[in-house]
């Protein structure tokens, strides 16, 4: 009996130990990564998102809003392996950047940067984001862009965002989620909000999935340098074509053959014939010059 009560409090705890063990491991390999579906201020969020200055390169599709700042590798790293999988989705991609308050008496923004999301905040200016992310951190200036630490007005444009970013945080910790970024939230193909902290990359599978994004996309065409990108169309082979009305490429010059070798377009010899070598023209002559004729001599004497 004794031996009997031993084997099943063994039994028990290796069950316990194995259930505990595949919770951990679901945990930690997959529910972890999931998003988190908003049931609680759901309005608010959506105002915040509505009365913020995003800024889009267009597409008109369900919004799928990507919040961070500048010098996130993760955000960076998410809008260019998964933005355009959302766009060819059909999704309109709203990025919103914020400026980081200091911390503990220590800058974590620059200059340059306050300078560049103030006016991205008024401007809303694609292009303007396009050059800023193109630039390596260190190298970008922000010429031109008032600066927003000696300016009341765009001072206040970046602690706006600030504020932003204090309350959007504070309202999706209500349903879970903890704050890292980027911060991403969308709505599923039923309509219910949905927010992820993608600073880990096993998570975006599942915004790809309530979105039908698909997993890869083709790169664009990349025309040669010195080209026009508007005055040419891609087929399906890659080969740049001339839209009507543009002018086409010049063609490129004919390269004489090489001794011994058929002319481009000349018809191949048969199998097994051999082409019989081409004699070399003889060599050309100089003709000897002819020597002008002797003028006459003329004798002074008169025989009468």
């Amino acid at each position: 009996m004794r031996r009997f009560f031993v084997w099943s409090a063994l039994a028990a705890v290796i069950g316990l130990a194995l259930a505990g063990g595949g919770y951990w491991a679901y945990w930690n390999f997959y529910a972890r990564f999931q998003p988190v579906t908003v049931t609680r201020n759901q309005a608010e969020i959506q105002r915040l998102l509505d009365e913020s200055s995003w800024i889009s390169a267009g597409g008109g599709g369900e919004p799928v809003y990507i919040i961070g700042y500048r010098d996130s590798a993760a955000m960076q790293r998410y809008e260019r392996e998964e933005a355009p999988k959302l766009r060819a989705a059909g999704a309109e991609v709203r990025v919103i950047l914020f400026a980081r308050p200091d911390r503990e008496g220590l800058a974590q923004s620059t200059a340059a940067e306050r300078a560049t999301v103030a006016e991205l905040w008024l401007t809303r200016d694609w292009s303007l984001y396009l050059r800023w992310t193109a630039t390596p951190v260190r190298n970008w200036t922000a010429a031109g862009i008032p600066s927003a630490d000696n300016n009341l007005a765009r001072g206040a444009v970046v602690e706006a965002g600030r504020q932003f970013i204090t309350r959007l945080t504070a309202d999706l910790r209500e349903t879970g989620l903890s704050t890292r970024y980027p911060l991403v939230i969308w709505r599923d193909r039923e309509g219910f909000m949905k927010a992820c902290a993608c600073s880990d990359s096993r998570s975006w599978a599942f915004i790809r999935d309530d979105l039908d994004a698909p997993e890869s996309v083709d790169p664009a065409p990349v025309a040669p340098l010195g080209s026009d990108d508007s005055a040419l169309t891609y087929p399906g082979d890659g080969t740049p074509t001339p839209q009507p009305g543009q002018p086409s490429a010049l063609p490129y010059p004919t390269i004489p053959p090489a001794a011994g070798q058929p002319a481009p377009g000349a018809p191949a010899a048969a199998p097994g014939v051999t082409p019989a070598p081409r004699q070399a023209p003889p060599p050309a002559t100089t003709p000897t010059p002819r020597k002008a004729p002797e003028a006459k001599r003329q004798d002074d004497t008169t025989f009468f």
